[in-house]
């Protein structure tokens, strides 16, 4: 009896330990403070930061130092609520927001909490992340899902909301054109939220056939091979020649970026998402003043949890389709193997860890 107890209060943990490599610890299962939730881990989305961490071992200052825990896109079933909360039960099935931040600073009291220098954020060292059996964390950031969104749907919740905070910074309107760069998960969670905005014309670009074919199925009025294509001269034939209202860089590369002010519309808005690998970038600031460009940035996400999940809840966001491969808590190694190796195919890799 006693020695099942002690392995009640156990948990499995997939820790990263040095590039490439996947251990499984056996460590003490948390307990929820007063405030907390213990949440019993269902799903677990591969971001491209995990990846980073996972081939590179660091993210510019954010270096992985001793055996890490990945994975911060999470959704599953609570189990047990701390003292004093409320508005959770056993049995709830929740989306995790991973960030807790101070609620004391301005950009707490103003809710721009992203911007919080104090943020303690999942998979961001030193603070581990979340592919483990059973994760504690406030309540207030575990995000009820209803009956018509699954636990799978919840882990991608965390990607959809860098999505709609990109085209809310954007300012993306009814029949605005759009065009996003780079066709990976945060481009194409991109394209969601500006076509449930009434984007009229959205052109997706990257140098994947399988991301644009994917980009098709969810939406995208064009696409653009930019290794078959002459990118710019394609984007002006369906752009008539008058460039894109809304122009939102994804995929973190250093021309992608570069290009942004040659395919915005005079007057219109550009938006970077994608963390290119270096920190200083030449830029065309004579053309960004001659168009009179607005530019802005995103940095995660804000309020926008509920938003995401009334969307997909509703049908107006089918997020389901992005995840196209599916691995067992057993198998992190080979689902982070498969994402690098078969980037061609792999639009979002899951992991099933209850």
């Amino acid at each position: 009896m006693e020695q099942m107890e002690q392995m009640e209060k156990r948990m499995k943990a997939a820790y990263m330990d040095g590039t490439f490599q996947i251990i499984y610890r056996d460590i003490e299962k948390p307990e929820p403070e007063e405030n907390e939730v213990l949440v019993r881990i269902e799903y677990v989305g591969i971001c491209g930061s995990d990846v980073h961490f996972y081939e590179n071992g660091r993210i510019g200052d954010f270096v992985v130092d001793g055996p890490f825990i990945l994975g911060h896109e999470a959704a599953g079933i609570v189990v047990e609520t701390g003292s004093k909360v409320t508005d959770l039960k056993k049995g709830d099935r929740v989306a995790l927001e991973p960030g807790i931040t101070c609620g004391k600073c301005e950009f707490c009291k103003t809710g721009r909490y992203n911007l919080c220098p104090d943020v303690k954020f999942f998979a961001t060292p030193p603070y581990h992340g979340v592919l483990t059996e059973y994760v504690a964390h406030p309540s207030d950031m575990c995000f009820k899902l209803p009956e018509k969104v699954s636990t799978k749907e919840g882990a991608l919740v965390e990607p959809l909301a860098v999505g709609l905070h990109a085209a809310a910074q954007g300012e993306v309107e009814l029949g605005d054109s759009v065009v996003i760069l780079g066709g990976g998960c945060i481009g194409l969670v991109t394209l969601l939220a500006c076509k449930a905005r009434g984007a009229a014309n959205v052109i997706v670009v990257d140098m994947l056939q399988k991301r644009l074919e994917y980009a098709k199925k969810l939406g995208a009025n064009h696409t653009v091979n930019a290794k078959e294509m002459n990118v710019e001269k394609e984007l002006e034939r369906l752009l008539d020649g008058k460039g894109a209202d809304v122009v939102i860089e994804t995929a973190g590369a250093v021309k992608t970026i570069q290009q942004t002010p040659e395919m915005a519309k005079r007057g219109g808005t550009i938006v970077l998402v994608g963390m290119a690998p270096q920190d200083v970038i030449a830029y065309d600031f004579a053309k960004i003043m001659a168009k009179e460009l607005n530019i802005k940035s995103v940095y995660r996400y804000r309020n926008l949890y509920p938003v995401a999940i009334a969307a997909i809840a509703d049908g107006k966001i089918d997020v389901g389709q992005i995840a196209t491969h599916e691995f067992d808590f057993n198998n992190v190694k080979l689902a982070f193997d498969t994402v690098i190796d078969n980037a061609q195919d792999v639009v979002k890799g899951v992991i099933k860890v209850s």
